[in-house]
């Protein structure tokens, strides 16, 4: 996938792991790596439609997640 902006490093494991702080999360992330807002929304419509499996995959195709 390529990006408008280096991937940042997003841990999901030691924090709230709901659906919505993963999305709220990883959307700072994007915007403070300098990703365009287009990139952000596109991120946040991907990662919602669907279950909780596919917002995981969603969002390591736009940071990196340890």
């Amino acid at each position: 996938m390529e990006t408008d902006y280096e991937k940042p490093t997003v841990t999901l494991a030691e924090e709230n792991g709901s659906a919505f702080a993963i999305v709220g999360r990883v959307s700072r992330a994007l915007t403070m790596a300098g990703a365009s807002r287009g990139t952000v929304q596109q991120y946040q419509v991907e990662a919602m439609n669907g279950d909780y499996s596919h917002l995981l995959q969603v969002t390591a195709q736009y940071v990196n997640t340890e």
